[in-house]
C-alpha cells in the first residue's frame, strides 16, 4: 500500500484515535513503507499537535476536534490511574466539602474517599454521583446542566451558576493536558468553564493525572500551574520534569 505522506498521516491519526495508540512496526507493515518513513510521519504529526510520540509509536492528542470518551479512558493506563487516584484521595485531610471533577481518574478518587466520616461531595459527573450515592456518611450534590454524551457530565451556565454559590474545602481536578507553559487545558470551552469555576470555589486544588497528560496541550486553558496545591502522578513522569513543575508552586507527588 503505497500512498502520499498526507494519506499516510491521515491513516495514522485515524488509527491512533480509534485504537488509542499506534506502533511504528505495525504501521510500516500496514502502509507498506519503511519504519523511518513512519517515524518521519509521526514527527510531522507531533509538530502539528495531533499525536505525541512514544518509544516505538505514538498516541493521539486530544483537541477541540477530538476527545476520548469516558468509556475509552476506563481502559487505558488503569493500574497507573488507580495508584494516582488512591494517593490523591489521601490528600483530602480534614476537608468536609469536596469537588470531584468529571473523568475516569476523578471517578477513581471518588471511590477512594474516606467513608468513615461525614463528607459532602459536589460533582458535575453522573458516574461519580452514582458511585457515591449509596456511600455511608457521604452526601452527594450533583450539579445540574446539559449532559455531555462522551463524558456523562453536566456543563453550561446552570452548572457554573450552581458552583459559584459554594465555598469548597478542596477540588480534585482533571485535565486533558497539563504543561508548564500553557497550564491546564481541555478541548471544550464549556468544560473549561466548569473546571475554572470549581477552582475559584475551592480553597485547595489538587490535580491528579497519568504521565501522558504532561506536556500535552488542548484548546481551552482553565488554570495555571500555580493555582494547584498539589500534582499527583506516577514515576513515569521523570523526576527532573516533576521538579520543574514544583518550581511553579505545587507539591508534586509521584506514586
Amino acid at each position: 500500500m503505497t500512498s502520499t505522506a498526507e494519506e499516510r498521516q491521515r491513516h495514522i491519526v485515524r488509527t491512533a484515535r480509534t485504537t488509542g495508540a499506534v506502533d511504528v512496526n505495525t504501521l510500516a507493515a500496514q502502509l507498506g513503507v519503511a519504519k523511518e518513513t513512519v517515524r518521519r510521519d509521526l514527527r510531522a504529526l507531533e509538530d502539528h499537535g495531533l499525536v505525541r510520540r512514544t518509544h516505538g509509536g505514538a498516541y493521539p492528542v486530544e483537541s477541540a476536534g477530538f476527545e476520548t470518551t469516558l468509556a475509552f479512558r476506563a481502559t487505558s493506563h488503569v493500574p497507573e490511574k488507580r495508584r494516582v487516584a488512591a494517593a490523591a484521595a489521601e490528600l483530602v485531610g480534614d476537608a468536609e466539602t469536596v469537588f470531584v471533577d468529571e473523568g475516569f481518574t476523578p471517578q477513581l478518587i471518588a471511590e477512594a474517599l474516606p467513608r468513615d466520616r461525614p463528607l459532602t461531595v459536589v460533582t458535575a459527573s453522573l458516574p461519580v454521583a452514582g458511585a457515591l450515592a449509596g456511600a455511608e456518611n457521604t452526601s452527594v450534590l450533583l450539579l445540574g446542566g446539559r449532559v455531555r454524551a462522551g463524558t456523562l457530565a453536566t456543563v453550561d451556565h446552570w452548572t457554573t451558576k450552581m458552583l459559584a454559590g459554594f465555598v469548597l474545602d478542596l477540588a480534585f481536578i482533571g485535565a486533558n493536558g497539563i504543561s508548564r507553559e500553557h497550564g491546564l487545558t481541555t478541548p471544550d470551552p464549556a468544560v473549561g468553564e466548569v473546571k475554572a469555576q470549581a477552582i475559584r470555589a475551592a480553597r485547595r486544588t489538587v490535580f491528579a493525572g497519568v504521565h501522558t497528560k504532561f506536556g500535552a496541550v488542548s484548546f481551552c486553558r482553565f488554570a495555571e500551574i500555580g493555582a494547584l496545591e498539589a500534582i499527583v502522578t506516577s514515576p513515569l513522569l521523570p523526576s527532573a520534569e516533576a521538579h520543574r513543575y514544583s518550581l511553579l508552586g505545587p507539591q508534586v507527588i509521584r506514586v
